[in-house]
């Protein structure tokens, strides 16, 4: 048995039964008849059910923000730019993605060549309760786009969301196993990874569970793509803008109440600014209040779930322990709810728990480089690679840093790292492989197929 349980007023929501491997073994079925039909559907009307679905989460946009909400604890107006960012995803693969699957011509000695991307088949997607709604979006859609269909195994604690999600995509027209969701024990979603019938997985999550998934998957010869933790680094070189650093800074730490794979987490700057910025920081911290999360005022909502809150603060007393200096936050407060308060750590060097581990919420590392250099050797020391930010008035020479010597998936230069449909997104290292996003989602689960002949 399942009970989700509101992370502000630790009351039990509601409690689900999960499926028996019997029934899962018949949905599987369902999944697998459903695409034997599904892919050979033109593409165009493919698209319709999903014009539709945008359609339905425009229309419902309230009601699924506050499903969200009260499920995970994100702050109700994140919650609804939530929701939008899912109908923004769908809109970009409805404009591109009749472009990108098309065939491509290859030169060669045969009289035609060419490669066509050809669905996998049965796609399990594993998905994290950070962005209950967005997640799923962001690898079912161009995952169902290509010929797919999709089993969804979500997270316990954003069970209802899951549900949710599934009767949109039934209310939009889309058949019966094309895409559905599973409510189902680690236990049984390793059968299903397993199951031959399955032909890829594609999991967001820890870097220890990302390694469990692989293994199954890899003893079943499956393709699999990762999206897992990060310690993002933010560089502010000796040229940076300080006022838009502190403030793209603290807004990408503090997002999801700093439940974000790609927040920024370790902040690094060079011996010119640190003081300045470490004031600014400290300032901008201490004035960051949290609260009931159905209240637009507060943009700092609970945690997600109770052994997440005490993880965190675990780390951070571990830190103390190491000589680093907490200097605002770092305590449970005795509010009812699973709250962490605005954290800022100074001293943090790379033996800490700070740098080498992945915080998971509002807690951010202050990292003194005596210069460029040291900057971004300190940016790269770490087993983690998703994201990475560099602050600089210098645009090309940024950028030409970002390109060849931040080892991250993806460095953006003065703004938050984000996701974006319009643009690949995945990790290096512990940090993951594969990408979502852009064109490049559109065949991650596809057979790349070699086709060549003469008359």
């Amino acid at each position: 048995m399942i009970k989700t349980i509101n992370p502000a007023t630790e009351e039990v929501i509601q409690e689900f039964q999960e499926s028996t491997w019997s029934e899962v073994d018949q949905k599987l079925a369902a999944s697998l008849r459903a695409q034997q039909d599904w892919k050979f559907r033109p593409i165009g009307q493919r698209l319709q059910c999903f014009q539709k679905l945008a359609q339905l989460l425009r229309a419902e946009e309230a009601s699924l923000a506050e499903v969200i909400t009260t499920e995970m604890g994100k702050n109700i107006k994140e919650a609804r730019a939530e929701v939008r960012k899912c109908v923004a995803v769908i809109d970009f693969y409805l404009e591109h993605s009749e472009t990108h699957l098309q065939a491509v011509d290859l030169k060669s000695d045969f009289q035609k060549s060419y490669i066509s991307p050809q669905p996998l088949g049965v796609i399990l997607g594993i998905m994290p309760w950070n962005f209950p709604f967005y997640q799923v979006f962001r690898f079912a859609v161009p995952t169902l786009i290509a010929g797919n269909t999709v089993l969804l195994k979500h997270a316990p604690n954003v069970t209802e969301c899951s549900l949710q999600i599934h009767r949109l995509f039934m209310d939009a027209g889309f058949g019966d196993g094309i895409y559905t969701s599973l409510v189902v024990s680690h236990q049984v979603a390793a059968q299903v990874i397993e199951d031959p019938r399955v032909r890829g997985v594609s999991f967001t999550g820890s870097t220890r569970g990302g390694r469990q998934v692989a293994s199954l998957s890899g003893q079943s010869l499956k393709k699999t793509l990762l999206e897992l933790g990060g310690s993002d680094p933010s560089v502010v070189l000796d040229d940076a803008d300080l006022d838009l650093a502190v403030d793209r800074i603290l807004s990408s730490r503090m997002i999801n109440s700093g439940q974000s794979c790609i927040a920024a987490k370790r902040f690094i700057v060079t011996e010119k600014n640190y003081d300045e910025f470490r004031g600014r920081m400290v300032q901008s911290m201490a004035d960051f209040s949290f609260g009931d999360p159905m209240n637009e005022g507060y943009r700092l909502g609970p945690l997600a779930r109770k052994d997440l809150r005490d993880q965190l603060d675990q780390q951070v007393q571990r830190c103390r322990q190491q000589g680093i200096q907490v200097l605002v936050g770092g305590e449970v407060p005795s509010e009812k709810g699973f709250y962490y308060p605005a954290t800022l750590l100074e001293d943090v060097r790379p033996d800490t728990v700070a740098f080498a581990e992945e915080l998971f919420g509002p807690v951010g590392s202050l990292i003194r480089a005596s210069d460029e250099a040291e900057a971004i050797r300190l940016a790269n020391q770490t087993s983690f690679g998703l994201g990475a930010a560099i602050y600089s008035r210098d645009l090309e020479r940024a950028c030409r840093i970002a390109e060849t010597e931040i080892e991250s998936g993806q460095v953006f230069v003065n703004d938050i790292v984000r996701s974006d449909p319009r643009l690949p997104f995945g990790g290096v290292k512990n940090s993951g492989y594969g990408r979502e996003l852009s064109h490049l989602a559109l065949t991650e689960f596809c057979n790349l197929k070699t086709v060549a002949g003469n008359a």
